[in-house]
C-alpha cells in the first residue's frame, strides 16, 4: 500500500519543511509515502470562493485513479485517536488497498463534488489550524500510527 498526501496551496513552508522531511523518512520505512502539491489556480483573484473551490475540486478529481481510497480531511468529518487512526490504516491494508490519497484542501476547503467522492472524511480536530500547520499534523499521526500498528514506543498509551 503507497501512502499519498495531497495538498492544495503553495510549497512547504521553510519552518515546517524540516518536520516533514523528517515524518516522510520515518513512515517510508512502513509504506512508501508521496507528497503532491495542487498548485491554487492562476486565475485566483478573479474567482468567487465557491469557483476557486469548485476548480480545486476538478482538479482534485482528474488525478484520482479510479480505486483510489480518498480520505478528505475537512472540520466537519469524523474525528478519530491515533490508535482509531493505526486501525483504519491496517485496514486499508488487509483490504489491500493500492493508494490511500489524504487530501488537505484549500483555503476556503474542499468542494462539495469532492466530499462526495471521498471514501472517508476526517477531522484533525474541531480546531481550525494553518494549512501549512496541517500537513506537520498529519504527517506525525500518521507516523505515530504507523508506530502504534508495530507496537514501538514513541507512543506511549
Amino acid at each position: 500500500m503507497k501512502l499519498h498526501i495531497w495538498t492544495i496551496g503553495k510549497n512547504h513552508e521553510s519552518y515546517i519543511r524540516e518536520g516533514l522531511e523528517d515524518f516522510s523518512k520515518r513512515i517510508n520505512r512502513y509504506f512508501p509515502l508521496e507528497w503532491h502539491i495542487i498548485p491554487v489556480p492562476k486565475n485566483t483573484g478573479m474567482l468567487s470562493d465557491a469557483d476557486l473551490k469548485a476548480s480545486e475540486g476538478k482538479t482534485v478529481l482528474e488525478w484520482l485513479q479510479k480505486d483510489d481510497f480518498l480520505v478528505a480531511l475537512d472540520e466537519h468529518g469524523k474525528e478519530m485517536t491515533s490508535v482509531d487512526l493505526a486501525a483504519f490504516i491496517q485496514h486499508r491494508a488487509n483490504e489491500s488497498t493500492k493508494r490511500v490519497v489524504f487530501l488537505i484542501g484549500g483555503a476556503f476547503g474542499l468542494d462539495e463534488s469532492v466530499l462526495k467522492r471521498a471514501n472517508h472524511v476526517w477531522s484533525l480536530s474541531r480546531l481550525t489550524f494553518p494549512h501549512q500547520l496541517v500537513r506537520l499534523l498529519l504527517s506525525e499521526q500518521l507516523y505515530r500510527a504507523c508506530s502504534i500498528l508495530r507496537n514501538e514506543k514513541y507512543h506511549h498509551r
